[in-house]
């Protein structure tokens, strides 16, 4: 999967999210408090969600670190990717969240090798992991 495709999954998977979110009644919400730790718990549940699709190796709370395994879409079986997210605090704001992705192709012998990311892949998974935070934000004040 190229990483222009990643960020339209991550988006669609967001949308999904939010629009899952809207039911009718107060079963339908979550309410969603800090981390004991003080991990922000909006910015906890938004990257659990939008990256969902990935197997996870590493998903600690407490830390705020969420680590995938390495994820390869079927399209595209030469190439992969490995994401990892940092809480690093409790407010809800874009510099309490850190991003990193790594992405490998396999070349023709079948070796792994890191290539370059576009320019600005992991800014828009950290924009989708805060529009989620945003939207469970905004629906936790409505219950």
């Amino acid at each position: 999967m190229t990483f222009t495709r990643l960020v339209a999954v991550i988006g669609l998977v967001v949308s999904a999210l939010s629009l899952s979110a809207c039911g009718s009644g107060d079963k339908d919400r979550v309410r969603i408090e800090p981390t004991e730790s003080g991990v922000n718990g909006y910015l906890w549940r938004a990257s659990l969600d939008t990256l969902s699709f990935m197997p996870m190796i590493d998903v600690d709370a407490r830390a705020g670190a969420l680590i995938s395994d390495w994820y390869v879409h079927p399209d595209t079986p030469d190439e992969r990717m490995k994401v990892s997210v940092f809480i690093l605090g409790s407010q809800l704001r874009a510099d309490t969240l850190k991003v990193t992705v790594v992405r490998q192709l396999r070349n023709s012998t079948g070796i792994w090798t890191n290539q370059p990311l576009r320019a600005g892949t992991e800014l828009k998974i950290e924009d989708a992991i805060l529009a989620r935070a945003r939207q469970l934000r905004i629906d936790s004040l409505d219950q």
